[in-house]
């Protein structure tokens, strides 16, 4: 079974959404991204791992990602290197058993060869793929491929989606339905709209797929308000915000992924009050 439909078939028996951090690879460096997924993993906090691919031109993603991207690629991290990285989690000394998710402009896959690319994240221990720049219309050849490699096609819906549409998106995802909280960019945010629970509720009607809320989310008080309709939560920009903070004061990988684990342990515990 895919590690995503285990995960969801686990946590609907324990009654509580995932937290799903995202991190971006490479930035500051893959030795730091590597030990934010191990700390993470071995402390419990994190369900599952949203890892962004650094690309040049970003879709939807606001001036701390697409920074973090920037930062990035100026190093030269390469595909081929965050795939070894995520190979590498799967079989260290302590493997880390959390789904991964890439989050992958589809200029990247295309230029690879989708054949290829998939072959290369399967091999990884990649679970999903999230491609915010692939239409629903154009999905189904890769949704086909990835299918027979056991890897999920998860897809975007937003508060400006049409009903109809947001059906046929809910209808050709796999894994899990990303729900974007807000219509913009991502990044941190005070209050998240006050219409997002209706809006979840109505889809959650619509499909028995679990849905996932992401941008904007990076305080207790978010998660609090959203467990109720959630199946799991992505924290994006808070955390890669903290991330690059605390490597520009010289922190080291370990203390970085420490101050993370920490925060993430915060609104973990807002699932639980």
């Amino acid at each position: 079974m895919n590690r995503i439909d285990a995960l969801f078939a686990r946590l609907r028996s324990e009654k509580r959404p995932a937290l799903m951090p995202f991190l971006t690879a490479g930035d500051p460096d893959l030795e730091t991204t590597k030990g934010l997924i191990e700390a993470l993993s071995a402390s419990g906090m994190a369900d599952m791992f949203e890892i962004g691919v650094p690309y040049s031109d970003p879709i939807a993603d606001g001036p701390v990602i697409a920074a973090s991207y920037n930062r990035a690629l100026v190093k030269g991290v390469h595909v081929d290197e965050i795939l070894a990285c995520l190979k590498g989690l799967r079989a260290g000394a302590s493997p880390v058993d959390a789904p991964f998710v890439t989050m992958i402009s589809f200029a990247i896959v295309h230029r690879i060869g989708v054949a290829k690319y998939l072959d290369d994240a399967k091999t990884a221990g990649v679970d999903g793929l999230i491609i915010p720049d692939l239409p629903v219309e154009e999905a189904d050849e890769l949704a086909k491929l990835a299918a027979t490699r056991d890897i999920k096609l998860i897809q975007l819906i937003t508060p400006t989606t049409p009903r109809d549409r947001a059906l046929a998106i809910a209808k050709s995802t796999t894994g899990f339905i990303y729900y974007v909280s807000v219509a913009g960019i991502t990044g941190e945010r005070r209050a998240l709209p006050e219409d997002l629970k209706d809006k979840v509720t109505w889809l959650r009607g619509q499909t028995d797929l679990p849905i996932c809320i992401g941008f904007g989310i990076s305080e207790p008080e978010h998660v609090k308000m959203l467990a109720p309709v959630a199946d799991g939560l992505i924290v994006g920009s808070a955390i890669v915000r903290r991330v690059h903070d605390a490597a520009q004061s010289g922190a080291t990988p370990q203390k970085i992924a420490g101050d993370v684990d920490a925060y993430v342990a915060s609104l973990r515990k807002a699932l639980e009050a």
